[in-house]
């Protein structure tokens, strides 16, 4: 795919901002094109976003990231910065540098600005988040990777950036090791209050949180989600996933982030339990066969994976790698009835498409729907994540029936 991307260049107080723009395929500057603007966290820089706005430019976006100003380490390259001064940096003046990107994204006709996502990483999804506060419905969604909401706390305990200093005695610069801090950051992020400002954006959020990550601990991404309305934020939990996304995890990650754009619901959380596997030979084709059990346990159904769940792939002569996986769901519905949920899962065009067979009434629903599942890898076994489209609806209407 023959995605396109252009170094640009905003103004903030005099300080000029530095970034790329990336483009869909066939880009026409006469059409108006969703726009997803990614931001970084602390030590990095525009280049730690651009495996996501290449990515969205694949599926139709225009899509921003630039380096915060003042951010990065103090080893990186001065092509890749911002201006600025790391000890002038905060929060808030990053929240400053994302509108300041966001009202130069606005300036060109090409832009949607009625399509506009807010994407930030650690620092950034914390940043992102209050900026979409400050912004309302000028923002459609917001999406949170391993948010760093726990910058206050840190600050209180007088850790900031991983720098140690007594918090009655706050010094002019904090030593973080690769990058310096100013007092002004301290101060300000020490009587923020992050979840009163973040709950102030009322458009739909997504949060994407390691249970392994040891800088962020998960409990902050909890208590983000309780704290939005009901309903209006999706918490998704990864396994083994650390303050950071390895390539295995991301390209997850990314299916997940594209789901939620896509207003699908996810309806099913399957918790794979690799067994043993067998290798076989078929018309000289090599055939892994993978056998597992698991759970699941959703708002819509709680019970196990039957132990004859098995994932067939076949290694054809061309390289292509075929996978079918069937498996058994037994346990109940939102009714407490006792049923079972049968599942094909195999590989479209873009997305897993499984299809389901269920003896529920409750879940009738899935019978028909169009739905759409995201392998995420896991130690022991994946996570199957299966989404739908107007969940709700479809249930309703097999009520009404």
């Amino acid at each position: 795919m023959c995605i396109s991307k252009r170094l640009f260049t905003c103004e903030r107080d005099g300080l000029t901002i530095r970034g790329m723009m990336y483009f869909p395929e066939h880009f026409d500057e006469s059409r108006r094109y969703p726009a997803v603007i990614a931001s970084h966290g602390f030590l990095c820089s525009y280049t730690n976003m651009e495996n996501w706005c290449r990515d969205f430019a694949k599926i139709g976006y225009v899509a921003f990231c630039f380096s915060f100003c003042g951010g990065g380490s103090l080893a990186l390259g001065k092509a890749l910065k911002s201006d600025g001064e790391s000890t002038k940096m905060s929060v808030l003046t990053e929240v400053e540098d994302l509108l300041t990107v966001k009202n130069f994204a606005g300036q060109h006709p090409f832009v949607d600005m009625e399509n506009l996502i807010l994407l930030g990483e650690s620092q950034g999804g914390f940043v992102s988040g209050l900026a979409a506060a400050r912004c309302g419905a000028e923002v459609k969604k917001l999406v949170m990777i391993f948010p760093a909401l726990c910058i206050p706390d840190h600050a209180r305990q007088g850790r900031l950036g991983g720098s140690s200093y007594p918090v009655d005695n706050v010094p002019e610069i904090l030593d973080c090791g690769q990058s310096l801090l100013g007092r002004a950051f301290h101060e300000e992020a020490a009587k923020m209050d992050a979840y009163l400002a973040l709950s102030a954006y009322e458009g739909p959020v997504l949060i994407l949180q390691g249970l392994a990550d040891d800088i962020v601990n998960y409990s902050y991404a909890i208590r983000a989600k309780e704290n939005y309305k009901a309903g209006q934020c999706h918490l998704q939990l990864v396994r083994n996933m650390g303050h950071g996304l390895p390539e295995s995890l991301y390209h997850s990650a990314f299916d997940s982030v594209r789901q939620f754009l896509a207003d699908r619901q996810e309806v099913l959380t399957i918790r794979i339990i690799l067994t043993h596997h067998e290798t076989q030979t078929e018309s000289g084709v090599r055939v892994d066969k993978l056998f597992f059990t698991g759970w699941c346990e959703t708002k819509y159904f709680q019970g196990i994976v039957l132990p004859d769940g098995c994932d067939v792939r076949r290694h054809e002569a061309n390289g292509e790698v075929n996978i079918r996986a069937e498996y058994t769901l037994e346990g109940v519905d939102q009714s407490k009835k006792q049923c079972r949920i049968h599942i094909v899962n195999q590989r479209g065009e873009l997305d897993w498409k499984p299809v389901v067979t269920t003896d529920s009434s409750e879940l009738a629903w899935l019978n028909d729907a169009d739905l759409t599942a995201v392998v995420e890898e896991g130690e022991g076994g994946p996570t199957i994540r299966i989404y739908c489209a107007g969940a709700a609806e479809f249930q309703t209407n097999i009520t009404k029936d």
